[in-house]
């Protein structure tokens, strides 16, 4: 299997949370720019032996906005109309797509490192900003004790629950917290957290579990497989950003929906044109370990007998979100994971399991007609995406909540 420290050729550079909030240009070597933004990997997201890390880039724009996200990031509203969860205006123009998601149901627990202690006020922020009603939203402490707080989880922490509550804003919503380990470690966040997070899902009606974190993939993981299986939850996780034939986990297990990630191209006057894969951006590969599951049978003529990752894809350039009073842009999968679980909550189909779920999509994905109405293929940026599933984006990105 391949390692991979920085993708894309980005610069890895060391911003605190306020520096990387504020716009301008970044120098460093090998920059890359989508969607006219710099992308820079933080520390946390450095893949590194024995350590979780996190899954998204900072995303910094030269053009600033004082009083709001930064110009070019997606909101809501354009993302659920680009993926028509909402009416919106044709083009799905960032600007006036202003309609937002208003479903959701049971419970969506985000699981994350460190204690984020401006949580709540910056969820209320971003939410009020974008019109959307305030979160029933608890933290909880994996072990029983408040963690320290660690400057690049926070970015993830704001991203995470920010996102899964604007797309499915009725859901109860849990900032599970778990001590960061900065030695060997068998995984971090801990998998204690992963089991509270599951149970308190299950607790209150059933929903998804995100998890936008992962390490290189080995085969001890197969032992861990078992924690995605609480009744009555489905899991989700980041496929990583370190490009096609780089394995992670827990994106790799069969028990999770493993999301990938794509990228918007709009026209010079901001309408939805296409939706792509950055070449070497989201993850996606064959696990070396895990044996293919029944509800891949049907593309076993391209995995073989192990499993394909991702099951399904969305946009991962780039995302607004509200951190201490600021407001930044981010990217990565890790904005893609509790986007595609808030989406898979609102939908309402209430899944039992990962499982359930996922027979679900590739039953979908076996009927051509249903395939099409339901989900976008990603055939574009890399020679690795062909018509169908593939690593770039499995069965590829959402169009409408039938399907989910």
């Amino acid at each position: 299997m391949k390692h991979s420290v920085a993708v894309f050729g980005i610069a890895v550079v060391a911003l605190s949370v306020g520096a990387f909030l504020l716009p301008g240009p970044v120098q460093a070597a090998d920059e890359v720019k989508i969607n006219g933004f710099t992308l820079v990997v933080p520390e946390s997201s450095i893949p590194r032996p024995g350590r979780i890390h996190t899954n998204y880039f900072i995303a910094r724009s030269e053009v600033s906005n004082p009083s709001g996200p930064p110009p070019g990031t997606e909101t809501p509203g354009s993302l659920a109309c680009v993926y028509k969860l909402v009416k919106g205006p044709e083009g799905c123009p960032i600007a006036t797509s202003t309609t937002v998601p208003t479903g959701g149901w049971g419970a969506i627990a985000i699981v994350d490192a460190g204690h984020y202690p401006t949580a709540k006020a910056d969820l209320h922020a971003f939410s009020s900003y974008f019109g959307i009603p305030d979160a029933d939203f608890q933290i909880v402490y994996a072990n029983g004790k408040k963690p320290p707080v660690y400057d690049d989880w926070l970015v993830e922490e704001a991203l995470d629950i920010e996102w899964a509550h604007a797309m499915a804003p009725k859901a109860k919503l849990f900032l599970v917290e778990s001590k960061l380990c900065t030695t060997s470690c068998n995984t971090d966040p801990s998998w204690q957290a992963i089991k509270v997070a599951g149970e308190l899902v299950a607790k209150n009606g059933g929903g998804v579990v995100s998890m936008s974190f992962g390490d290189p993939e080995a085969h001890s993981d197969l032992s861990h497989d078992k924690l995605f299986t609480q009744p009555g939850v489905v899991y989700f996780a980041a496929s990583g950003d370190s490009g096609i034939g780089v394995g992670i986990y827990p994106g790799a297990s069969p028990n999770v929906v493993s999301v990938g990630g794509t990228v918007f191209n709009r026209d010079s006057k901001g309408n939805f044109v296409s939706e792509w894969y950055a070449t070497d951006g989201g993850g996606g590969d064959i696990s070396a370990y895990e044996p293919r599951p029944a509800y891949q049978d049907v593309i076993k003529a391209i995995v073989g007998s192990k499993r394909g990752y991702p099951d399904v894809a969305s946009d991962f350039c780039c995302a607004p979100i509200y951190l201490e009073g600021q407001w930044g842009g981010v990217a990565g999968t890790s904005w893609s994971s509790p986007t595609f679980a808030g989406i898979v909550n609102a939908a309402g189909s209430k899944a039992k399991s990962s499982n359930d779920e996922l027979t679900a999509i590739y039953k979908e994905y076996a009927n051509k007609m249903q395939y099409k109405a339901d989900f976008h293929d990603i055939t574009m940026g890399d020679s690795h995406c062909t018509k169908g599933w593939d690593v770039c984006a499995g069965v590829g990105s959402p169009r409408t909540y039938k399907g989910k």
